[in-house]
Order: structure tokens, then C-alpha cells, then sequence
């Protein structure tokens, strides 16, 4: 955890303060839901928020108790700071020309033939050292963070082989020490077969018995994810793995149905915490996923990159699930990054309405990373908000992901 403010501050008033507080855990949401706070301010102390209160409440208690003020001087409106649940952007190389053949009509195989693909990207990671991976992960975490994105979750799974996993996580751990973002690393060595193995299965057991543990003794990962596909890892192995690293203490989460099914089933029989992409889900696999309480994170970016249909977000709301949205970030298949935009994008795709969108990237991503402490503006909540430029809430999702958010907190801190 960042190190935090020592002292009150009251921050405000603000035209809106969009609390997404009290809201539904899954299921849809009304707009009308939605707590909208006029005239308001929040009182910090220590990088948590003590009070959210009208503003002149606020200002006289501040005024007798000599609390330190921050004035917002135009209107603004006020939410939690945004919440990316699934990205790759630890990574070195790009994959420009993938996407050229690809917007072209070239096949991933075909791409893949041409040196390009998933393997472009590993081979350029494990090229790459860890000062290297640091400044490149630090300058697209500069960006996420200038727009809104408070809390991002990043994934290894560029290495594929336990020095390189490693060397991976050591970089995401240094950039979460120095950087204002809270950087929640997952262990994705499960991303594919690396070239060096012929079998899949040995494999994943040599991560086991290699890799997490030494993932745990150096504290840098608590989460495991796989990518269940074709191309990737079967069903079975798959669950073998995952309740492997379960039993290790990790917590679990899942790449599911983004071309086949299969994936969903598999995390709901694990216990994952989500199942992330779901372009492929239907009826049943939405059934599954509620009947086992699994998050299911969605990711409009990969749709965006890929040329492909977005996954069923309302059918899924409809059906009982709770609902994130993460841009999965990453130099293949999602290389925009821009979580606002590709929610506002999916929102009106999908028809989900402004509090499902927006809970679906604050208080709903929060719950998809298992985090109590964030995603909505509340008495005990980490100080974590943004501002934007704007007298009416409504205005942040008409615009698209255009309308950017213009002051930005990290634990009380303006950064």
C-alpha cells in the first residue's frame, strides 16, 4: 500500500458526487439507483474517506476543527477512481504488423507463420530486462493513471519460463512500489505452451512444482489465471491446475469462451474468482457462472482488435451475473487501452444502462479482483477519486471515453 496524506482534508464542493454506493452486488441496475450527491464534498484523513456530506455540512466542521481545504473551483463531477481488472501491459515489443495482416484478412495461423502472434511478443519480453520491462510498464501505467484508472490488475504470461515469469513480476512489483497506481500482479505463465515443450501437461506441472512456489516465497503474486482454448490449454489439464494453485493458497481466475466454450465451466467448478472475455457464452455457460457466484469480466477491447462480436453483457446481467468491464490491454488482440472509451462503447452496444457500465469499472471490477477498500465513495473507502470537467454525470458516458477525467486522486492525494 502507497503511503497515505497525515492530516484531514476536506475536497470540494463538487456539482455531483456519483457515490456507487449501496448498489445491487449482481443482477441489473436502474439508473435511478444510482446515489448522486449535489453540492458535496468528502473529508480525507490518512488516504480514507471519513465523510461524504453535503458541502457546507463539511465546511463547517472543517472550519472549527482547522482542517486543511482543497476548493474545486469549477463544476465537477466527482467518482471513484476507475478499476482495470484485466490487462497485459507488462510486456516489450509491438505488434503493429499483426494487426496490419490481421485488419488485412491474414488467419492467426497464417500471422503466426509469419513470425508474428503471441510468440512475437514472448520472444521480445524475454529479450528484454527488467530495467527495460520497469519503463515500459511505468509509461502505460503514467497513461492509465491520467486517465482515471486507480487500481490495475497485470498479468506475466509473456515469459514462459520460470526465470522470465519471474522476471516479469519483479517488474510489476517495482512499478507498484513507486508508481501512484495500485498494481495487482497475477501469475499467467498458463498462457500457452511454450516452444521449448512438447507437452502442455508437463508443463503447467513444472510450473507447480517450479514456479508458484517461488511466486509465493517472493510474495509476488497472489492470483493464477489460465487461457482455456484451443490453442492454449484443454479442459481437464486446465482444472488440474488451477485447483493445484488453489491448494497453494493462490487465488484463481480464468481466460473462458472467448472462442469455444468450455472455460466457463471449468472456473465455475474451480471456484475462480472471475472468468474473463466470455465472447462465446450462452444460456447455460451464464448459468453456470451464477449458480457458482464467478464475476464475469468482460472485455470490449479484444472485440474491438479482434473484429469480432462483444460478449453477451446484458444477457448476462439479465441472467443474475455480476458484471465488470477491463480492457484487457495487451499488444496483440487489445492494444487501445482506453477502459472508458471501450465501456462507453460496449454500454451502447449492449444497451446497459449508465450505472451498470459504471459499476461494471468501479464497484463491480473491484469485486472481480476480490478488493473491499475501493470502487465507490464511502465512509472507510480508499481515498481513490477522479473528477471530470462536467456539471451532470451523464455527460461522462455520452461523450464516448472523450470527456477525460481532469483531477485525480490516489489515497487522498491529488497526482
Amino acid at each position: 500500500m502507497k503511503p497515505a496524506t497525515s492530516n484531514h482534508t476536506l475536497i470540494g464542493p463538487f456539482s455531483q458526487i456519483v457515490t456507487m454506493a449501496e448498489l445491487p452486488e449482481a443482477g441489473p441496475i436502474a439508473d435511478e439507483a444510482l446515489e448522486v450527491l449535489e453540492n458535496a464534498g468528502v473529508l480525507v484523513h490518512e488516504g480514507r474517506i471519513v465523510l461524504v456530506e453535503s458541502y457546507d455540512k463539511l465546511l463547517k466542521i472543517a472550519e472549527e476543527k482547522q482542517y486543511s481545504l482543497q476548493k474545486i473551483e469549477e463544476p465537477m463531477v466527482l467518482m471513484p477512481g476507475l478499476i482495470d481488472s484485466h490487462t497485459h501491459i507488462c510486456f516489450a515489443g509491438s505488434r503493429a504488423n499483426d494487426y496490419a495482416m490481421r485488419v488485412a484478412g491474414k488467419s492467426y495461423l497464417e500471422i503466426a507463420r509469419n513470425g508474428g502472434g503471441i510468440l512475437d511478443s514472448v520472444r521480445k519480453t524475454r529479450e528484454a530486462t527488467v530495467v527495460e520491462l520497469v519503463d515500459l510498464l511505468k509509461k502505460r501505467c503514467d497513461r492509465h493513471l491520467s486517465e482515471g484508472v486507480t487500481t490495475c490488475e497485470v498479468k506475466s504470461g509473456y515469459g514462459l519460463t520460470t526465470d522470465d515469469e519471474l522476471k516479469m513480476l519483479e517488474a510489476i512489483q517495482l512499478v507498484n512500489k513507486h508508481h501512484a497506481i495500485d498494481l495487482i500482479p497475477t501469475c499467467l505463465a498458463a498462457h500457452m505452451r511454450p516452444p521449448e515443450h512438447t507437452d502442455s501437461r508437463a508443463y503447467l506441472e513444472e510450473v507447480v512444482s517450479v514456479l508458484l512456489p517461488q511466486i509465493k516465497e517472493q510474495g509476488l503474486a497472489s492470483r493464477v489465471d489460465i487461457f482455456i482454448e484451443d490453442t492454449a490449454f484443454n479442459e481437464e489439464e486446465s482444472l488440474e491446475y488451477l485447483l493445484a494453485a488453489k491448494e497453494m493458497g493462490f487465488e484463481i481466475t480464468v481466460h473462458a469462451d472467448q472462442f469455444s466454450t468450455g472455460g466457463s465451466r471449468i472456473a465455475a467448478e474451480a471456484g475462480a474468482v472471475s472468468a474473463d472475455h466470455l465472447e462465446a457464452s450462452g444460456d447455460e455457460e451464464i448459468a453456470l457462472l451464477k449458480a457458482s457466484g464467478v464475476v464475469a469480466t468482460v472485455l470490449p477491447g479484444a472485440s474491438l482488435g479482434l473484429g469480432m462480436h462483444y460478449a453477451p453483457a446484458r444477457k448476462m446481467l439479465d441472467g443474475g451475473l455480476c458484471l465488470a468491464i477491463a480492457t484487457d490491454w495487451n499488444p496483440g488482440s487489445a492494444p487501445m487501452g482506453d477502459l472508458l472509451l471501450q465501456a462507453a462503447l460496449l454500454g451502447a452496444a449492449e444497451k446497459l444502462t449508465t450505472a451498470e457500465t459504471l459499476a461494471a469499472i468501479t464497484a463491480r471490477a473491484a469485486k472481480a479482483l476480490h478488493l473491499t477498500d475501493r470502487g465507490s465513495v464511502q465512509k472507510g473507502q480508499l481515498a481513490d477519486l477522479i473528477a471530470f470537467p462536467t456539471a451532470n454525470y451523464k455527460e461522462i458516458l455520452y461523450q464516448q471515453g472523450k470527456l477525460k477525467p481532469t483531477k485525480v486522486w490516489k489515497q487522498g492525494k491529488e497526482v
